[in-house]
């Protein structure tokens, strides 16, 4: 990406993406922190739609299985959720546009149980969803023309990312320089071959583990370039569904497990055909694009990765960056009396 070119500058969709340097830099931990005070019960439930659920929630989950967080933390979408007890849970709401019709229906269900430990994560002041919760952090994201969400979801994560990482005493991002390595990123160049591949693929798989980031760009692929994609969990690219798989589809593998990388080469691409490319800090036995190492910050990377990927391929495909054809910005958005 580069804002001095007009083919990028002209979409909210790169500018927003390049806005996360300066989103990282107005972060105010001590604030965050203060939501620790909030954290009422061991048990954790982090709820919300979409983006502003996966890479957020699925980020810091998989971090406090890592760490032995002392919070057993678990993640679900807010209908399914109305569905469970949750009486002994401190429950997360995140919702850019706060209006979200799933998570206010949660939210009025556990009124009802006379639930009082609800937060709120929001980019919007005065919503109802803010209004309605117990404490609420407003993002300083703000708000987002484009339809997919960028920047949102970045400081989504890092609040949850923050906040449980100063509940356990864990190492804390460095801002600044983990804002400086996703510009570095979001500005790095991908090279024309691999590129050629991904404009001419009819599906895109991301592989890799379960901490969100391979989801997510799977919905991203979805809502910025039109194409089809699927979320293949840790192995389960080679457990079946190679059966289906076909030679002109790609599927971009997240930090590859050293150890499967010969059984995805002799399945996918000695059996198939199909092109593995891969996105680490690392190179690994795949055409790789490689992060800077930000250890346990990765993950950040690359998604930024994937979104620089993604951006490159819309724009060869001459795709509207900001207006897709279907998606909305707000999923399911609540309208008083329905």
């Amino acid at each position: 990406m580069n804002l001095q070119d007009e083919k990028y500058r002209k979409y909210a969709l790169v500018r927003e993406m390049l806005d996360v340097k300066q989103v990282l830099a107005a972060m105010e931990p001590l604030q965050i922190f203060e939501f620790t005070k909030h954290i009422r019960h061991q048990k954790v439930l982090l709820t919300g739609e979409g983006s502003s659920r996966i890479f957020p929630a699925k980020k810091v989950i998989c971090d406090a299985l890592h760490h032995d967080y002392k919070e057993m933390i678990i993640t679900e979408g807010a209908r399914q959720a109305a569905e469970y007890d949750l009486e002994d849970y401190t429950v997360f709401i995140a919702s850019n546009s706060g209006r979200t019709k799933e998570s206010l229906k949660l939210m009025e269900t556990l009124k009802q149980k006379h639930h009082h430990h609800m937060i709120a994560v929001v980019a919007h002041k005065d919503t109802e969803i803010m209004n309605k919760a117990d404490d609420a952090y407003l993002m300083k994201s703000g708000h987002e023309e484009a339809v997919a969400a960028t920047k949102t979801v970045m400081e989504q994560a890092l609040f949850y990312d923050i906040l449980f990482r100063k509940s356990n005493h864990q190492p804390l991002p460095d801002l600044n320089r983990l804002g400086g390595f996703i510009e570095q990123v979001l500005n790095s160049d991908i090279p024309e071959k691999i590129m050629g591949q991904l404009v001419l693929a009819p599906m895109i798989y991301f592989s890799g583990r379960n901490n969100g980031v391979a989801e997510e760009l799977s919905l991203k692929t979805n809502e910025i370039t039109g194409k089809k994609s699927d979320f293949l969990e840790g192995t389960y690219a080679v457990h079946g569904i190679e059966e289906v798989m076909k030679k002109d589809e790609i599927i971009i593998i997240i930090d590859p497990f050293p150890e499967e990388a010969p059984k995805i080469q002799k399945t996918l691409v000695e059996g198939i055909g199909m092109t593995v490319i891969a996105i680490s800090s690392r190179n690994t036995s795949f055409p790789t694009l490689l992060i800077p190492d930000d250890t346990e910050f990765n993950p950040y990377l690359q998604l930024a990765m994937g979104w620089n990927v993604l951006i490159e391929i819309a724009l060869t495909l001459n795709m509207d960056l900001d207006h897709p054809k279907r998606a909305r910005k707000i999923g399911n958005e609540f309208e008083k009396g329905i």
